[in-house]
């Protein structure tokens, strides 16, 4: 009985996350030219606001006292679909280890311009993929648990 309850319970938890209007499933744009994209990243003057490391552009002014940083070492997957939010709707989730007041205005929105009805599908196709390839995956160090044998 209690087996039956643990498949039930994981099938229900498979099956919605899976299913419906606003499931994700069936989503999937092309594949983008991180070239095409560090020109994206210029264009936009996107350092402006942000931070990149081996990327420096002194004629941009800049518009936060405390940039964001974009890529580096990180503990979890930054997947593709957190990166496209994080362009479209940035508000979505504001950036870790900032204080509010610098990142969002008196509403708690994000400062961060609105590019959706500038910026071209490509060019935020093209941006995706050249910000993934700034992220490394540090995992989280694992307790290593040695085994005890008397």
């Amino acid at each position: 009985m209690i087996r039956l309850l643990i498949l039930l319970s994981a099938f229900a938890v498979v099956s919605a996350c899976s299913q419906g209007p606003e499931s994700p499933r069936g989503f999937s744009l092309p594949e983008g030219d991180v070239e095409q994209g560090k020109a994206v990243f210029n264009d936009y003057e996107c350092l402006a606001c942000h931070t990149l490391k081996g990327y420096q552009d002194t004629d941009v002014e800049k518009e936060l006292d405390t940039p964001v940083k974009l890529g580096g070492e990180v503990v979890k997957v930054k997947t593709y679909a957190e990166l496209l939010t994080s362009i479209i709707n940035p508000s979505h989730r504001i950036a870790p280890g900032y204080e509010e007041e610098v990142v969002t205005d008196e509403r708690g929105e994000s400062r961060m311009r609105n590019y959706n009805d500038v910026m071209t599908v490509s060019e935020l196709i093209d941006l995706v993929a050249f910000l993934e390839t700034h992220y490394v995956l540090n995992p989280y160090p694992r307790t290593e648990y040695h085994m005890y044998y008397p």
